[in-house]
């Protein structure tokens, strides 16, 4: 990105050649002499200080600081500050055009990436348009634009999950030990940078790496259900007599609540959390799977006894102050690989769990039908639609018979 000329330079940062001008006179840029270019450190401290400008603070007084000494943006030429891109000359309309999608389409796609929703002639940001490629082949494989605007939308919120939580590890372990050190607010930017910009050459492909395991994880799961059902179809393959339990459960409010007491309170949470459903599981003849962030899958061998440990979580968990679990079970066939379990009996308690309300522990028909327990009492909810399942299953809420 470095070469940049005047024009070129306001062109990706999205403002006036003027407003180029004007960082230079004030010394925020700077130049080698007749006919230099700008770099790609610059783009950033354009488009950064334009950001400050109208958040509200003074480009007059942020210049004297600069020139002064007591701030310096030269840490956006580390490598650690690449990603920081800028705009790619184009506006929303003309993209509409160039690419058939409509603008509406792309300006929702911007919106659901958890930004301010753009007008036609805003300028293109850059991850829109690496999103683009996306949403086309989706849609040319029949997918609906409010579909593919859920999936982005939560791929924005996850990454901005991501990044806050970066931040604040970054804030709290790098930057105020070294604020403590006696080092000034300028000195902090530029060292604290110094610091993590080895490892940012890696952070991609590890935060790529992570999300590709995910992806073969969860395509993995949709493999095995569907080869489940044809064997079962074509008579190749039988339920199980005595089938074991699966069991999701999750914390209501988990999101919002980590928003609003941040992510310390999260950690803490789910500290709370693992140690409750670890001793209730192991006292009922289960094991955790695997957790989920805000909740937990949980393996029974026998359904009974995943019913108990739920109906028991449904009470302790509360009673840490903790929210309320929702809770799944179902019970049938699963498949066991790399220590995991996959098979349509997991994805049920999944979506049961989904539909539960805040201390609610809802089972399936299989279940109920496998129950031995006089201590358990089931009432029947009815015929539920549940997502991403073919057809409508019957609910039984389950109670402690007192």
């Amino acid at each position: 990105m470095d070469g940049l000329t005047r024009e070129a330079l306001a062109g990706r940062a999205g403002i006036h050649v003027g407003y180029v001008d004007r960082l230079v006179e004030l010394g925020i840029l700077s130049l080698g002499g007749a006919g230099s270019l700008f770099s790609g450190g610059d783009l950033r401290r354009v488009r950064l200080v334009r950001g400050l400008e109208e958040g509200g603070l003074p480009l007059e007084g942020i210049g004297t600081a600069v020139r002064n000494g007591d701030l310096s943006f030269g840490f956006l030429d580390l490598p650690s500050w690449e990603w920081y891109g800028g705009f790619i000359g184009k506006t929303y309309g003309e993209l509409s055009a160039e690419t058939g999608l409509s603008l509406e389409l792309l300006q929702v796609i911007r919106q659901s990436m958890g930004f301010a929703r753009p007008e036609p002639e805003d300028p293109v940001h850059e991850e829109v348009l690496d999103v683009v490629p996306v949403v086309k082949i989706a849609l040319e494989a029949g997918a609906d634009p409010a579909s593919i605007e859920r999936l982005v939308r939560v791929w924005g919120e996850s990454m901005r999950r991501i990044s806050e939580a970066a931040a604040t590890f970054y804030h709290a372990q790098i930057e105020v030990p070294l604020l403590r050190s006696g080092m000034s607010e300028a000195q902090v930017l530029q060292a604290a940078n110094e610091a993590v910009a080895a490892g940012i050459p890696y952070l991609d492909r590890a935060l790529a790496s992570m999300y590709h395991g995910q992806s073969e994880h969860t395509w993995m799961a949709n493999v095995v259900e569907a080869v489940e059902a044809t064997l079962e179809k074509v008579g190749l393959h039988h339920t199980v007599a005595e089938p074991p339990a699966m069991c999701f459960l999750d914390l209501s409010g988990y999101t919002r609540l980590t928003e609003e007491q941040g992510d310390e309170a999260a950690a803490e949470m789910a500290a709370t959390l693992g140690g409750l459903v670890q001793r209730s599981a192991y006292d009922y003849g289960g094991r955790p799977v695997k957790w989920l962030g805000d909740g937990v899958m949980l393996y029974f061998t026998d359904p009974d006894r995943a019913v108990i440990s739920a109906l028991e979580l449904a009470d302790s968990v509360p009673a840490a102050r903790l929210p309320p679990p929702h809770t799944g079970i179902d019970s049938g066939p699963v498949i066991l690989q790399d220590g995991d379990y996959f098979g349509r009996t997991v994805n049920t308690a999944a979506r049961i769990a989904s539909h539960a309300g805040p201390g609610q522990v809802l089972v399936s028909d299989n279940v109920v039908r496998s129950s031995q327990d006089p201590a358990i009492r089931f009432v029947d909810v009815g015929l539920v639609e549940l997502m991403g399942l073919p057809h409508p299953i019957r609910l039984h809420q389950a109670n402690r018979d007192t």
